[in-house]
């Protein structure tokens, strides 16, 4: 079968790419002699490791490889195995040609809470692979299974490694939400991202059944104002609208979306974040010189956040910014227990965040 990637057809490369799982806890000191790819590369091959933390990513990959294989031949027969309550021979049993010898796909989920028979089993099939069977093997972390994970990666089994890593940072969602657009066809604007970004910021499958609905609905071009109407009562887009307002000085605006917000149900821990996240790159940016993208990479932000901060600090000194860090410190501690109105703690943080620090 050809050696495609099953979510665009593409030619993989084959390479041992650096990845994360080299350097996790269930990941190994030695070096990896196989393919490792990201989740929209997967493509076929005997035995696919798919491993991370990212439950959504992993899923999807793991679907794709299974539609595409259907396509390849629709009489695939699909199995399913849970190695933490695994039964003696199971692999062995659905991996073994059928009468009318159909190509096999076996999920096995759960690798990292596999029992010793499982693990077992696993090795010793690793040595012989079925023929016309992929065995896909979801490992979501940990140190359970990690003899199994290093003899994979070591290139017994003619093993594909799929990394799932969890989306931690926001120019990785932005990313992961740009190329959905992209898959799709369909033009979006880069204020439009950042705000999807912003009001799905916890859930990478909300944000990407978001993206998926605005394709879907929206006949051109997906604006701010398009996200706008469709998720603009998201808690966290009001956060970040809150958090805008005032860095930029617009006082009165603020306390006015703020207290609709608040009055819509937003809870004040995430807007206290919002401003936290906006102050924290400011305060690592703040004098500092170089283009948006060799900051970018410096920092670990994306080159539109790095602009984003460049414009916010304008009128904002050192002194200002380490008044709102400690400003933000007890607002926090407010918010979540210490202090007896969140409510007068975030308007207070919001008047000085809006005079950029001055007392």
């Amino acid at each position: 079968m050809a050696a495609r990637t099953a979510s665009s057809g593409r030619a993989a490369t084959g390479r041992s790419t650096p990845s994360k799982a080299g350097s996790s806890k269930a990941g190994s000191s030695k070096s990896v002699a196989i393919p490792q790819l990201s989740w929209h590369q997967v493509r076929p091959a005997p035995v696919v490791l798919v491993s991370g933390t990212e439950v959504f990513l992993a899923e999807r990959a793991i679907r794709q490889l299974r539609d595409f294989l259907k396509l390849e031949d629709p009489s695939l027969e699909i199995s399913d195995i849970q190695a933490d309550s695994y039964a003696p021979g199971e692999l062995l049993t659905m991996a073994s040609p059928s009468l009318f010898g159909e190509p096999r796909l076996i999920r096995v989920s759960s690798v990292e809470k596999c029992s010793d028979t499982f693990l077992i089993e696993a090795l010793a099939y690793l040595e012989n692979p079925a023929e016309d069977t992929y065995v896909v093997l979801r490992h979501g972390g940990g140190v359970r299974g990690k003899k199994l994970l290093d003899t994979i990666r070591s290139g017994v089994g003619g093993a594909v490694e799929v990394v799932c890593a969890e989306l931690k940072k926001d120019s990785d969602r932005h990313d992961f939400a740009s190329a959905e657009f992209k898959a799709a066809g369909k033009r979006v604007t880069p204020s439009a991202l950042r705000s999807l970004v912003a009001a799905f910021s916890g859930d990478l499958a909300e944000l990407s059944a978001a993206c998926q609905q605005l394709i879907a609905d929206s006949a051109s071009e997906v604006t701010e104002t398009t996200v706008d109407r469709y998720y603009g009562g998201r808690v966290e887009a009001n956060a970040f609208k809150v958090a805008d307002s005032a860095i930029a000085g617009r006082h009165g605006e603020a306390l006015v979306i703020l207290r609709h917000a608040l009055s819509s149900g937003a809870d004040p821990v995430p807007v206290v974040a919002a401003f936290a996240m906006k102050i924290r790159t400011m305060a690592k940016l703040y004098g500092v010189r170089g283009g948006s993208g060799q900051l970018a990479s410096q920092f670990g932000l994306a080159p539109w956040q790095v602009e984003r901060a460049q414009r916010d600090l304008s009128g904002w000194s050192d002194e200002g910014l380490a008044r709102c860090m400690v400003m933000l410190a007890e607002t926090d501690a407010a918010v979540k227990g210490a202090g007896r109105d969140p409510v007068f703690a975030l308007e207070r943080l919001v008047g000085v965040i809006a005079r950029r620090g001055a007392v």
